[in-house]
């Protein structure tokens, strides 16, 4: 089958330029990465309690500010939907804190109950959504901080999510069903029985047509948001799928797990466009919100670090200069703890 064009032209960018530069983040695993909403900024989270923020300038990551506070790993991350300057971070110690980075600091500090391990912002920037290990979700008001309801699950709660039009909340489960609820009430809508075993991630298409699922059964599969309906499945990964993303213009969805590799499909066929070798399991992907510009972060390779080294290095590929309007660039991942950047962007 001939590949079309818009695999052949990514295909393309993606095999220009393989060089790579490398940027300290954190001093240990990174857990979550995440695009502020007008792509300057990249903010990660990590295993070492803080959250680092980077700007992205022309050709380069420049580490703009670490930001200390939380006394437990930072599991999750996400920035306000349409307020480049906020974002959110989630912690095993019980709270939640929002950070402006124009102070630099942290503007609350939210209690909950649990362990935090997942988070989201809602799209009308009103509310914040946190998951803890106890399958309780709590919907936080996001001007007065406190909290608006809250709901204990009796199935593992894995990932949460609104849909794009705010209507809607979405929770994968270990029971491997997608469970949707209606927005604000709250309601039970349905319950979709997505996967075989525990359904593990679930991202939505910026274009509103399509939210993808991550399983342990190793596959991905894509849904019509309005028909809520498998359009299609991706089985490239061997490896449960811890981490899913979809390009700006919707065309392409990574996919990566424990498997040495990151699978970018394109969405409308499956067919695969891309694969980014790692040397270790991945643990998150984000695709930049402007251009086709991937940022992930890897486990240590077999968990030790290169003592010459500092442990949660940032790498950016094949982002050189003078090469004309369009970059392209490759990620080669090290064995260190690490942020990747595999990126085809403009000229600037």
């Amino acid at each position: 089958m001939a590949l079309s064009p818009y695999v052949q032209a990514m295909q393309e960018l993606f095999r220009a330029n393989t060089r790579s530069r490398e940027f300290p983040a954190h001093g240990a695993k990174v857990h979550s990465v995440a695009w502020s909403c007008c792509g300057r900024r990249l903010a990660s989270g990590s295993f070492d309690k803080t959250a680092s923020v980077f700007l992205l300038e022309k050709d380069r990551l420049v580490k703009e500010n670490n930001y200390r506070g939380h006394g437990d790993s930072v599991d999750q991350l996400c920035w306000h939907p349409s307020n480049p300057d906020l974002f959110v971070t989630a912690s095993g110690d019980k709270t939640i804190r929002i950070w402006d980075v124009r102070t630099t600091k942290c503007i609350a500090t939210v209690n909950t109950k649990g362990e935090n391990i997942n988070i989201c912002w809602s799209p009308d920037g009103q509310t914040i959504a946190v998951g803890n290990k106890d399958d309780v979700v709590t919907f936080i008001d996001a001007k007065t901080h406190r909290s608006k309801a809250e709901e204990q699950f009796k199935f593992e709660v894995n990932e949460i999510s609104w849909n794009n039009d705010n209507n809607m909340f979405f929770l994968t489960n270990g029971n491997g069903c997608i469970n949707i609820l209606s927005y604000p009430e709250l309601k039970p809508i349905q319950s979709i029985n997505a996967h075989p075993s525990n359904c593990i991630c679930i991202k939505f298409d910026p274009m509103g047509k399509y939210f993808a699922t991550g399983s342990a059964d190793a596959l991905v599969s894509l849904w019509d948001v309005d028909e809520l309906v498998c359009v299609r499945c991706f089985s490239r990964l061997d490896w449960p799928v811890r981490t899913l993303s979809f390009s700006h213009d919707g065309k392409m969805l990574a996919s990566a797990s424990e498997d040495h590799f990151i699978d970018i499909a394109e969405v409308e066929t499956g067919e695969k466009l891309w694969e980014v070798q790692c040397e270790s399991p991945t643990f998150t992907v984000a695709w930049h919100p402007k251009r086709p510009l991937l940022a992930f972060a890897c486990d240590d390779k077999d968990g030790k670090y290169d003592s010459s080294r500092e442990a949660g290095t940032v790498k950016l590929f094949g982002t050189g200069k003078d090469v004309g309007p369009l970059l392209t660039c490759l990620a080669v991942p090290s064995p260190l703890s690490q942020l990747h950047v595999c990126c085809s962007q403009k000229h600037l």
